[in-house]
């Protein structure tokens, strides 16, 4: 009897989680990505019951009563609901366990960070974790998870520079000998686009629309460089002044301003970054280049705008939406060798 329940957590899945803003991916260790969803929460307010995680929340913003919040429980990359937090990742977990024997899974879970969260903001992570079921928690940042998804040789004595624009954050690393040489972290990326665009509507055109349709306004026209022949798209939302609907054409160049300054200053943190890497990687730079990840490097022209801005080769990674995730799925598939690479965790500083 005892043998078998020592066996337990032979059935529980090491699981690496990219647990970001805008979205959440679960890799699971033996099958690859199983989980792409939003990082959205759809709460009773009155009961404080959870009706609908990832997808099935998205479709009810913008769409729900007053006593029924659709929230994110991370802000620019960090907890700011744990209890939410807490059920959203229990969510995450059960299902990347459905299929297996597993009653309840304690698996060993790998999870990306922003490059600049706090103690306070890592622990708080930690415990998330921890009370959603984890056997053992391992934190790795974001932009170093993202590095290692891409292949790029990180323990090696050559630079390599990673851009990882999400949801919330924007990190830029310089990576040589499996640690981080130079970095910045601005809490400027994907959200702030939408923010930007949403706002240029209600100031520059007197027309209010939410965070979903600016969201696919950028995904449609947006761009951070000038295009060989622009875009327009039709913007429906409603009127500020009369409060009825209102529909109106906006181009991708008024996008492209209205973005502008935001983009302006994820370039400057690239520059700033690079000057602060050694004489001795500068070299590397120019051979090896810049590597965008995230979805925000997916922007018509940012690669061509960065590069011209740096004087350096920029390239998108394949599949940057999932270069995170898959770094933390490798970290599990040979965490005894890739294990220096992770966060020094608040829990082990006092042990």
């Amino acid at each position: 009897m005892f043998k078998k329940l020592s066996k337990i957590n032979f059935w529980s899945k090491d699981i690496g989680i990219d647990l970001g803003t805008a979205n959440t991916l679960v890799y699971v260790r033996g099958r690859g990505i199983i989980i792409d969803e939003p990082s959205i929460v759809a709460v009773n307010q009155k009961t404080g019951q959870i009706l609908a995680i990832g997808q099935e929340a998205r479709r009810m913003v913008g769409k729900t009563p007053g006593f029924i919040s659709v929230t994110k429980p991370l802000v620019a990359g960090v907890v700011s609901d744990f209890e939410v937090t807490e059920k959203m990742l229990k969510y995450f977990i059960d299902r990347a366990h459905e299929q297996s024997f597993t009653l309840f899974p304690r698996p060993r879970v790998v999870i990306g960070i922003p490059s600049d969260v706090t103690e306070v903001e890592k622990r708080a992570v930690e415990d998330a974790a921890y009370s959603a079921g984890a056997k053992e928690v391992y934190l790795i940042e974001e932009p170093m998870a993202a590095a290692i998804g891409t292949r790029l040789p990180v323990q090696d004595a050559v630079a390599n520079v990673i851009v990882d624009i999400g949801g919330g954050t924007t990190d830029v690393v310089v990576v040589s000998m499996g640690g981080i040489v130079a970095s910045r972290s601005l809490r400027i990326a994907g959200d702030k686009l939408n923010d930007d665009i949403l706002r240029f509507l209600r100031e520059g055109h007197n027309i209010f629309i939410g965070e979903t349709t600016a969201e696919n306004v950028k995904l449609q026209v947006g761009s951070a460089y000038p295009l060989d022949e622009e875009l327009s798209v039709q913007v429906r939302g409603r009127d500020i002044l009369s409060g009825l609907p209102k529909e109106l054409k906006i181009t991708s160049e008024e996008v492209r301003k209205a973005m502008h300054r935001s983009i302006r200053m994820i370039v400057t943190a690239i520059k700033n970054t690079i000057e602060e890497t050694p004489p001795e990687l500068i070299a590397d730079l120019l051979n090896r280049g810049i590597v965008l990840v995230g979805g925000g490097s997916l922007l018509r022209g940012l690669d061509e705008l960065i590069s011209h801005e740096t004087k350096l080769p920029v390239r998108v990674a394949n599949d940057p939406l999932t270069a995170v995730v898959r770094g933390c799925g490798l970290v599990l598939e040979d965490l005894d060798t890739l294990k220096p690479l992770l966060v020094w965790t608040t829990k082990e500083a006092y042990l």
